[in-house]
């Protein structure tokens, strides 16, 4: 019998290593590390759900399979937030889809507007694992840059769509800059979507942080833009719900079964006990999110205080949304080699820019959303000693 070498697929072979895991490998190993670096908050789920949900009637009906799309009062309330809050009417010829989180929903969205050898345009900075579920299913990811303030620039969007151009992805608030694009800048994004036949993808996970006077904008609001807009939530960072995996996304009417497709291959249904979570969470509403948004914006303001006090090694623009900031430090390492140094030695973890496609020069996202008032001073401290000594 011949031998034979057993190997994963080329196809995942070729996608970048999640960068998650590794850094909280690193975490483990330098017990007392704060990290800023995973994207969450420092709260959890607001306390109508934590009281309630022990507190369900479990009936035979919550053990068996539900619907693929979610449930019907969860979509209930959610056609309400969308209405009143992003101005997005579902009977406009939109379908609403209930996703295991954001992630889901732009897997399924691929997957279902895509083929092989397609091409989707990312704005870098962009989202890891958005470029990572376009190569997995053997499309190609086309990285136009954005300005120095990281908002779009529509000349060098339009440049870059070619005859396999499926979809143009916007991130806003944006992970990993922290930008809002300008409501403008998207309504000429979507306008160019309709004008070449392609569709735009908005991710909307951190809509409700905005800072200052700056406010959220949701493209799928736009009028007769529903053959082509869809758009992506989650309840992740709101709510405090990241290890729950709920999140929904508003599609074309027209995707509906290849989306149902999708989701029922790899889900088959949301997760019935998380639904219920959800329409609590709802049900409370974004003053939730508002009541903690002033900690987050102080803490916000203070790093970026002390941020900008080191402006010889490191330059750091103002974003006015999610809770990041993406600095670049004037150094020959790397990103990873930085993080590798400040976990090790300084025990603060933050994101190499690589893995959002910074590679002209040396980049951290630093997330300052998990910091609550008690670390959010030791966090900074830690952070700002380790540059200086790792740069200086």
């Amino acid at each position: 019998m011949p031998n034979k070498t057993f190997n994963a697929s080329q196809r995942l072979m070729n996608v970048q290593l999640p960068i998650i895991p590794i850094i909280s490998d690193l975490i483990k190993k330098n017990p007392g590390t704060i990290s800023l670096g995973q994207g969450v908050v420092y709260y959890g789920p607001p306390q109508k759900v934590i009281n309630e949900i022990s507190r369900l009637n479990l009936t035979d009906d919550f053990h068996v399979y539900s619907e693929v799309e979610g449930i019907a009062k969860l979509h209930s309330i959610i056609s309400k937030k969308l209405t009143s809050e992003n101005k997005i009417n579902l009977n406009q010829g939109y379908d609403l889809i209930v996703t295991a989180g954001s992630n889901m929903g732009f897997m399924n969205t691929v997957l279902s507007i895509a083929d092989p050898d397609d091409e989707i345009i990312l704005l870098r900075p962009y989202y890891f694992n958005h470029e990572m579920a376009i190569n997995m299913i053997n499309c190609r990811p086309v990285i136009v840059d954005t300005d120095l303030h990281y908002q779009p620039r529509i000349e060098k969007i339009i440049d870059a769509i070619t005859p396999h151009t499926k979809a143009i992805v916007t991130v806003s608030p944006n992970n990993p800059s922290g930008a809002v694009y300008e409501k403008k800048i998207l309504e000429k994004i979507n306008k160019l979507c309709k004008e070449k036949g392609i569709y735009h993808i908005s991710d909307e996970a951190y809509e409700y942080f905005t800072f200052g006077d700056v406010n959220h904008f949701s493209p799928g609001s736009i009028a007769n833009s529903s053959d082509y807009t869809i758009s992506l939530y989650s309840l992740s960072k709101a709510y405090g719900f990241a290890s729950w995996r709920i999140g929904y996304m508003v599609i074309p009417q027209h995707l509906s079964l290849s989306i149902k497709k999708a989701q029922d291959t790899y889900l088959i249904c949301p997760t019935r006990i998380a639904q219920e979570a959800a329409i609590m969470a709802l049900e409370v509403g974004n003053k939730y999110t508002k009541e903690y948004l002033n900690k987050i914006e102080n803490i916000r303001n203070k790093l970026y205080s002390q941020l900008t006090a080191i402006n010889n090694i490191c330059t750091t623009p103002l974003t006015m949304g999610a809770f990041y900031f993406l600095i670049k430090l004037k150094t020959q390492l790397t990103g990873i080699e930085i993080v590798d140094k400040l976990i090790n030695k300084y025990k603060i973890a933050v994101i190499p820019g690589e893995t959002f496609g910074m590679n002209d020069g040396c980049y951290l996202r630093v997330g300052y959303g998990s910091l609550d008032e008690k670390n959010s001073e030791i966090g900074t401290q830690r952070l700002i000693n380790g540059l200086k000594e790792i740069i200086t």
